[in-house]
């Protein structure tokens, strides 16, 4: 006989009279219990009085369990978050992996109000038993669902960095990075991302010795034991995505000694065929960018000489004669060489800063007729970088506040940083012997100081400052892209090349599930509690 509204009520007033008896009332439980098989009502007051006297009945404890879960699966929205309200009431003593594995396949809902409740909800158990909730989590992340996997990550990414020391202990964290770890060995491109996030955040992970671990497990994420196919765009992903991933980690005492090295002998000597695997993105400058924020925390390598070399080619192509001195048709005459004035300044910076821990290499290490083609070279680029400077001083001159923020204004301002840059770097190669004790901020990096833009023609001596100290590192858990803009310069000598001047930051994975880090299988469907 279905149980009815009265039924519920009677029962409810036995239990709660029953005071320390409860025990000797299971058939009053039982009732309550048999209420999931009634209507709405019914329902709605079952999935409200079962957790109230769970605890009481421990030999209904299954049942009871099963109960509710019924509730959560109701076609009736209200009465599924009224269940799953309650659910984080069983989260005790063993059942708790129970409850939280049951809580994370409830984030497949489409309900977003049902969905935040079972956020809620986990966060909630978080707080009894963290150790059993994530365990509950990583089996759904390791075993369940595509989407459940996904949005188990997912929790885990914006959730734990909110929670307390007093919630997520050191063991926690510790646990934490050992089924992480486990998960990165297969992923997809988003997912690392994701968890990357995870780790990276963790306080136990905040020492030299903890940031080296994550470089390290980054390094495995790269396979930097591989040749690169640059036609490949899911393997040119995975390597930026990596290298970004590793970025904020590197510091004086956690070297990018191995990346640095990939790059030059592996992705320079390939820059012209990479496949983008964006296709709006500047692959060979994505490809510079990184490696100029790279190269200051490069420790000893092996085939110093080797790399520096690879670095110095490559800054020679983009480098061009001037008209009268090209020969074979490097140039033509009757067209001017363009400036790539960003790629210039990323390469320029690498050269630069491997450069200190090769001072000879312009001296002993190069022929004396490259020496002299360089230099030609170097010349030539510092003659339209005068240009392009005072062009761009007079652009912004008397330019304030708002003015300063139009989007051709902002790209004006980093040309402004772009050159400068180039400019010191330069005067520090034209020194005899060169120089490498400048240091310049790069152009794409944020400053600590606010920039105030000259208001005045600078004289000539002015035009050779520009580059301040190179800012603390900031850990950022996961950089963005903008809208690449593009400078169009004013017309006349030079000016055809300064439309190369790019204002871009990166951004996260592309793709969907299957691409990037692995193709995982398909995984089983339907209720796994």
């Amino acid at each position: 006989m279905a149980v009815s509204i009265e039924d519920l009520y009677r029962s409810y007033g036995v239990l709660a009279d029953a005071k320390d008896d409860l025990s000797q009332h299971k058939d009053a439980y039982q009732v309550i219990l048999d209420g999931v098989k009634g209507g709405a009502k019914e329902k709605r007051l079952a999935a409200q009085f079962i957790p109230k006297f769970f605890s009481s009945f421990p030999e209904l404890a299954d049942a009871a369990i099963n109960a509710q879960l019924d509730l959560c699966e109701d076609e009736d929205v209200s009465i599924r978050r009224q269940a799953i309200k309650e659910l984080p009431r069983f989260a005790t003593g063993e059942n708790i992996l129970r409850v939280a594995d049951i809580l994370t396949q409830l984030l497949q809902t489409d309900d977003s109000a049902e969905f935040n409740q079972v956020n809620t909800a986990l966060v909630s158990i978080f707080k009894i038993d963290a150790k059993g909730t994530l365990g509950g989590l990583f089996s759904q992340i390791l075993q369940g669902e595509d989407i459940v996997r996904e949005r188990a990550i997912k929790f885990l990414s914006a959730k734990l960095k909110t929670l307390s020391e007093d919630v997520m202990t050191k063991e926690v964290e510790d646990y934490v990075f050992v089924e992480a770890k486990k998960v990165l060995e297969d992923v997809t491109g988003e997912e690392f991302v994701l968890l990357m996030r995870v780790v990276s955040g963790l306080r136990v992970l905040q020492t030299v010795n903890g940031r080296q671990q994550l470089v390290e497990l980054v390094v495995e994420q790269a396979l930097l034991e591989q040749a690169l196919n640059p036609a490949d765009p899911d393997i040119v992903d995975r390597l930026l995505q990596c290298t970004r991933q590793a970025l904020p980690l590197f510091s004086k005492n956690v070297h990018s000694t191995r990346f640095v090295t990939y790059f030059c002998e592996h992705v320079l000597p390939n820059l012209s065929t990479l496949t983008s695997p964006v296709a709006e993105l500047d692959i060979q400058l994505e490809v510079l960018k990184l490696l100029a924020e790279m190269s200051p925390f490069c420790g000893d390598m092996e085939k110093l000489e080797a790399n520096v070399h690879m670095l110095f080619t490559k800054l020679v192509e983009f480098m061009p004669l001037p008209p009268d001195e090209a020969e074979n048709g490097e140039n033509s005459a009757s067209e001017e060489p363009k400036l790539q004035f960003s790629y210039v300044e990323c390469l320029l910076f690498s050269f630069h800063q491997l450069g200190k821990k090769l001072p000879d290499f312009l001296l002993d290490k190069v022929d004396a007729e490259c020496l002299k083609d360089f230099k030609i070279r170097l010349q030539y680029f510092a003659r339209g970088l005068q240009v392009y400077i005072r062009q761009l001083r007079v652009a912004l001159q008397g330019k304030t506040g708002d003015a300063l923020k139009t989007d051709e204004n902002k790209i004006k301002v980093v040309a402004l940083k772009i050159t400068n840059n180039i400019n010191v770097l330069i005067k520090d190669l034209f020194h005899n012997p060169p120089s490498f004790k400048s240091t310049v901020t790069l152009s794409w990096k944020p400053v600590q100081r606010a920039e105030a833009v000259a208001l005045k023609r600078p004289s000539g001596e002015e035009q050779g400052t520009g580059g301040g100290a190179v800012p603390k590192k900031q850990v950022s858990p996961l950089p963005r892209r903008d809208a690449r803009q593009i400078y169009n310069p004013p017309s006349g000598k030079y000016s055809a090349s300064i439309g190369n001047f790019t204002h871009e930051q990166r951004g996260g994975f592309r793709g969907g599930r299957g691409r990037g880090f692995g193709t995982r299988g398909n995984r089983s469907r339907g209720r796994f509690y």
